[in-house]
């Protein structure tokens, strides 16, 4: 069993920075295939950016640029550094992991962590 704990979240005005941390605890984290989605008030699920296992990174269009993914195996923890945040980055970060399993992938999920930008 793997689990996920994001951290990080908070109210940040227009044009800030803030870096999110998601912590894995279970199974060999370096095997992992990591990333964050986010859901804003109304909105489906999205992708914000993910990082696989060899370090390969992937970002969704409105974030390219802007947000940058990371990971730290020493302690199984991958960030999201996001920069030049905008009110429509409001929503509830989540983290995931995606796990080697019989020849395919299972994916877990953090609770979600608040981001709110605003004045």
């Amino acid at each position: 069993q793997v689990q996920l704990v994001e951290s990080g979240g908070d109210l940040v005005q227009p044009g800030g920075s803030l870096r999110l941390s998601c912590a894995a605890s279970g199974g060999i984290f370096s095997l992992y295939h990591m990333g964050w989605y986010r859901q804003g008030p109304g909105t489906q699920r999205e992708l914000v950016a993910a990082i696989t296992s060899g370090g390969t990174t992937t970002y969704g269009d409105s974030v390219k640029g802007r947000f940058s993914i990371s990971r730290e195996n020493v302690k199984n923890t991958v960030y999201l550094q996001m920069d030049s945040l905008k009110p429509e980055d409001t929503a509830v970060y989540y983290c995931h992991a995606d796990i080697p399993w019989s020849g395919s992938y299972r994916r877990y999920w953090g609770q979600g962590t608040q981001v709110t930008v605003s004045s």
